[in-house]
């Protein structure tokens, strides 16, 4: 008797976790069906898939290349049909191929980042949960703080961290999920604040759950496509920022490589090898208006009151 009783309850949860795993693919597949549908989404993400493949595959294969010094093709200009495919792009002052450094450096500029982005939005989630469900001094406590960190620009607030310690790519990604800390702290704490008045918070708290159950079950889900599309959006600033301060020269330093380190060694030949710098900067452009464009798409693919503009009748459970 007992051993059927298990049974059932095995199979059971087998059958529930079976049906939740259809649901999620479902609504997987309505999501993409959505963005085939957003051309210029489409093409963002893309784009980010190709900078994604080059992040994978190019540094293994390539990095040795992307360093070798050819002083004989200093300069060399782009789309020379004389010159080998490596130098498609053209070469800079120390003859090095543009296109394999551009394709190296996507690593470095993409993964400090996404991970300053996510530090951020985890931490900046976490404190924005408690800031906006507890009241009193711990709330305070954590919007002063943010206000403090918000006081100061975010390439000022770097480039005074940056300057007092040793730049390295530890401190430039801690720096900058610093800097970009508040922006989800009070982004969270205002959804959470609106969300915890609405009735199915209000019933659960009177049927007795406790606080850890109402925020995973309830109030977590109903932020986490806000903190996804915040995400999308804060990654292009933060790029932004990490290439200013690479061209600053307190940022990543050499031998690493960055777009914003490749524009940096391309200004002063701005007027003779515009080449040099031009084609970092509209790698950091492309992936910059990626990202927001895939950011605007989420926006209205994860919102049930936006999501008619789609046409689709996607449920995100």
């Amino acid at each position: 008797m007992r051993s059927s009783i298990l049974a059932s309850a095995t199979a059971e949860r087998a059958g529930s976790a079976w049906r939740q795993l259809n649901r999620a693919g479902q609504a997987t597949a309505e999501l993409l069906a959505t963005l085939r549908g957003d051309r210029a989404a489409l093409a963002g993400a893309l784009f980010l898939l190709l900078a994604l493949a080059a992040t994978l595959f190019a540094p293994p294969i390539l990095a040795d290349e992307a360093r070798r010094i050819d002083l004989a093709m200093r300069n060399a200009q782009p789309f020379d049909p004389n010159l080998p495919w490596r130098y498609l792009l053209g070469a800079d002052s120390l003859g090095r191929s543009i296109l394999f450094r551009l394709l190296v450096a996507t690593r470095n500029t993409l993964l400090i980042a996404g991970t300053a982005t996510l530090g951020a939005a985890i931490a900046g989630t976490l404190l924005g949960i408690v800031a906006g469900y507890r009241d009193g001094a711990i709330s305070t406590f954590l919007l002063r703080l943010a206000d403090a960190i918000m006081s100061f620009p975010s390439m000022l607030l770097a480039v005074l961290v940056l300057f007092v310690f040793e730049p390295g790519i530890l401190n430039v990604v801690a720096v900058l999920a610093v800097s970009r800390l508040p922006i989800f702290l009070r982004t969270v704490r205002a959804e959470v604040l609106e969300i915890r008045q609405r009735l199915f918070v209000v019933s659960a708290q009177a049927m007795g759950a406790g606080r850890t159950r109402i925020v995973l079950k309830h109030i977590l889900p109903m932020v986490m496509p806000t903190v996804v599309t915040l995400t999308a959006l804060e990654m292009a600033f933060v790029m932004l920022l990490e290439s200013g301060l690479s061209f600053l020269g307190i940022g990543i330093q050499p031998p690493e490589i960055t777009w914003g380190l490749m524009v940096a060694g391309g200004r002063n030949y701005i007027g003779s090898a515009w080449w040099v710098a031009f084609w970092p900067g509209l790698a950091i452009f492309l992936v910059a208006a990626a990202l927001n464009l895939v950011a605007n798409w989420l926006r209205t693919a994860l919102d049930p009151a936006e999501r008619w503009r789609l046409g689709s009748s996607l449920e995100v459970s």
